[in-house]
């Protein structure tokens, strides 16, 4: 079994380990809603770049 010649240093593992991290989600204010939504997804009132584009069951 392999075993490795010399200890990993503090330094060096934790610089391999640095680009492992979770990432923020794009948030865009929307204008129309007043309120922060995920970048290039509707709205949950149905809006994407200012217009209706899904009209929900109860406005019918």
């Amino acid at each position: 079994m392999a075993v490795p010649a010399r200890r990993t240093s503090k330094q060096k593992k934790r610089q391999r380990r640095g680009h492992i991290k979770l990432s923020v989600p794009n948030m865009h204010y929307d204008a129309v809603n007043g309120e922060y939504r995920l970048s290039h997804r509707v709205s949950p009132k149905g809006y994407y770049k200012g217009q209706q584009v899904v009209t929900s069951n109860e406005e019918k």
